[in-house]
């Protein structure tokens, strides 16, 4: 039995404690938001949160997140909001064909967590690892770079959104 912990709601699974943790998220639990891009963590399509750090959900097996606070793309929001960085995504129109954007949104967040005013390099550095086929790049540091600004703005209402 594996408990896991996401987007704050409890699940007790019975699953081989190998599985890819992005297979039980999908599968056993039915938030299809992450998606599988290449199974071996090298596109970023399948990035979560594990206790507020990004991983790769398709070589991280399910064991690893036993009893941890996992966060998907259907989590970042807060209850009555989009969070800074999905809205950003809308307002510069970032995606194109959006496969990548959940994980792509999802490491755009964590960077904004850690680094909330990144440079065009922290961007770049941070967001490497996330591959966009179509080739959204400077959308996405737009986007980025307004959610800071969005956050800078507000940052009593991002305590809330992150919880």
């Amino acid at each position: 039995m594996i408990t896991l912990n996401v987007n704050g709601e409890t699940h007790d699974l019975e699953v081989d404690p190998t599985t890819p943790l992005l297979w039980v998220i999908r599968e056993q639990i039915g938030l299809i938001g992450t998606k599988f891009g290449c199974g071996i963590a090298q596109c970023g399509a399948c990035t979560i949160h594990l206790n507020g750090a990004p991983i790769r959900s398709c070589v991280t097996p399910v064991q690893a997140a036993d009893g941890q606070q996992i966060t998907t793309i259907e989590g970042v929001a807060g209850d009555a909001e989009l969070h800074p960085v999905q809205q950003a995504w809308i307002d510069e129109q970032v995606p194109q064909c959006g496969y990548c954007q959940s994980g792509q949104v999802m490491s755009a967040v964590a960077l904004l967590d850690a680094n909330p005013s990144p440079s065009d390099n922290e961007i770049d550095a941070a967001m490497s690892g996330n591959i966009c086929r179509c080739g959204t790049y400077p959308r996405i540091r737009r986007g980025i770079k307004r959610a800071a600004l969005a956050i800078a703005a507000a940052p009593e209402d991002q305590e809330t959104i992150n919880g």
